[in-house]
């Protein structure tokens, strides 16, 4: 099992910035992928980056050149770092742990959310 507790969401202005945490605990070892998603209202959760453990990453064209993903392997932890935030990027932001070594299933956290006032 594999426990996922995301941080560090809030209110920004426009052009501002936020950096959000992802923390796993449990059966971390199991981790392979981890990833950040959002879901606007009324909006289908969609993708933003993801981190494998040697640190490759991937991101969507949405959020390419202002979104950074990283990991410290040592802590469990994934961040996003968000810069040049709109109106558009408000929502919640989830975290996910992909177990590609034990369960092979996702583990989700509850989510943090991030409101960009214009």
């Amino acid at each position: 099992q594999v426990y996922v507790v995301e941080s560090g969401g809030g209110l920004v202005r426009t052009g501002g910035s936020l950096r959000l945490s992802c923390a796993a605990s449990g059966d971390t070892v199991c981790i392979a992928t981890m990833g950040w998603y959002r879901q606007a209202p009324g909006q289908e959760r969609e993708a933003l980056a993801e981190i494998t453990k040697d640190g490759y990453t991937n991101y969507e064209d949405s959020v390419k050149g202002r979104f950074t993903i990283s990991r410290d392997n040592a802590k469990n932890t994934v961040y996003l770092q968000m810069d040049s935030l709109g109106p558009e990027d408000t929502a919640v932001y989830y975290c996910k742990a992909k177990d590609d070594y034990c369960l092979h299933v996702d583990y989700w956290g509850k989510g943090t959310l991030v409101t960009v006032s214009s």
